[in-house]
Protein backbone atom coordinates (compact mmCIF):
# COMPACT_ATOMS: atom_id res chain seq x y z
CA UNK A 1 0.00 0.00 0.00
CA UNK A 2 1.35 3.07 -0.62
CA UNK A 3 1.71 5.75 2.04
CA UNK A 4 -0.32 8.52 0.79
CA UNK A 5 -3.44 6.16 0.56
CA UNK A 6 -6.40 7.17 2.47
CA UNK A 7 -6.83 4.34 5.10
CA UNK A 8 -11.11 3.47 4.69
CA UNK A 9 -13.37 1.52 7.14
CA UNK A 10 -16.61 -0.10 6.96
CA UNK A 11 -19.09 0.89 9.41
CA UNK A 12 -18.99 -2.44 11.24
CA UNK A 13 -15.33 -1.64 11.68
CA UNK A 14 -15.71 1.66 13.18
CA UNK A 15 -18.20 -0.15 15.55
CA UNK A 16 -15.68 -2.83 16.54
CA UNK A 17 -12.91 0.14 16.70
CA UNK A 18 -14.97 2.22 19.04
CA UNK A 19 -16.55 -0.32 20.81
CA UNK A 20 -20.02 0.47 19.58
CA UNK A 21 -22.98 -1.01 18.02
CA UNK A 22 -23.11 -0.62 14.09
CA UNK A 23 -26.30 0.94 14.53
CA UNK A 24 -25.29 3.63 17.10
CA UNK A 25 -22.31 4.54 13.85
CA UNK A 26 -25.33 4.54 11.33
CA UNK A 27 -26.96 7.15 13.29
CA UNK A 28 -23.44 8.84 13.97
CA UNK A 29 -23.09 9.20 10.08
CA UNK A 30 -26.63 10.00 9.52
CA UNK A 31 -26.17 13.30 12.02
CA UNK A 32 -23.04 13.71 10.58
CA UNK A 33 -20.96 13.23 13.36
CA UNK A 34 -19.22 10.82 11.42
CA UNK A 35 -18.09 11.42 7.74
CA UNK A 36 -18.78 8.80 5.03
CA UNK A 37 -18.94 8.41 1.64
CA UNK A 38 -21.94 5.64 0.18
CA UNK A 39 -20.21 4.27 -2.47
CA UNK A 40 -23.29 2.23 -4.03
CA UNK A 41 -25.10 0.74 -1.58
CA UNK A 42 -22.42 0.75 1.34
CA UNK A 43 -20.81 3.26 3.12
CA UNK A 44 -16.66 4.02 3.33
CA UNK A 45 -15.53 6.05 6.76
CA UNK A 46 -12.40 7.35 6.13
CA UNK A 47 -9.83 7.34 9.25
CA UNK A 48 -10.05 10.80 9.76
CA UNK A 49 -13.25 10.95 10.64
CA UNK A 50 -13.48 8.26 13.55
CA UNK A 51 -10.87 10.58 15.16
CA UNK A 52 -13.94 12.56 16.21
CA UNK A 53 -13.88 10.11 19.35
CA UNK A 54 -10.79 11.72 20.26
CA UNK A 55 -11.17 15.62 19.87
CA UNK A 56 -15.17 15.63 20.04
CA UNK A 57 -15.48 16.91 16.36
CA UNK A 58 -14.61 15.35 12.54
CA UNK A 59 -10.64 15.71 12.22
CA UNK A 60 -11.07 17.89 9.18
CA UNK A 61 -13.50 20.14 11.14
CA UNK A 62 -11.04 20.49 14.34
CA UNK A 63 -7.90 21.26 11.69
CA UNK A 64 -9.67 24.02 10.35
CA UNK A 65 -10.73 25.54 13.07
CA UNK A 66 -7.33 25.67 14.96
CA UNK A 67 -6.15 27.53 12.20
CA UNK A 68 -9.10 29.91 12.03
CA UNK A 69 -8.39 30.76 15.67
CA UNK A 70 -4.63 31.05 14.25
CA UNK A 71 -5.70 34.17 11.87
CA UNK A 72 -8.62 35.73 14.80
CA UNK A 73 -6.26 38.12 15.75
CA UNK A 74 -5.45 39.28 12.19
CA UNK A 75 -9.38 39.24 11.05
CA UNK A 76 -10.22 41.15 14.17
CA UNK A 77 -7.54 43.86 13.25
CA UNK A 78 -8.56 44.08 10.20
CA UNK A 79 -12.47 44.56 10.59
CA UNK A 80 -11.41 47.44 13.33
CA UNK A 81 -9.16 49.00 10.55
CA UNK A 82 -12.57 48.63 8.59
CA UNK A 83 -15.35 49.72 10.56
CA UNK A 84 -12.90 52.85 11.86
CA UNK A 85 -13.35 54.21 8.54
CA UNK A 86 -16.99 54.19 8.59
Amino acid sequence: MLSNEIKVYTPEQVAVILQLSKNTIYELISRGEIVAKKIGKVYRIPATSISFAFTGLDYDLYKAENEDLKNLPQIEEELSRIRSKL
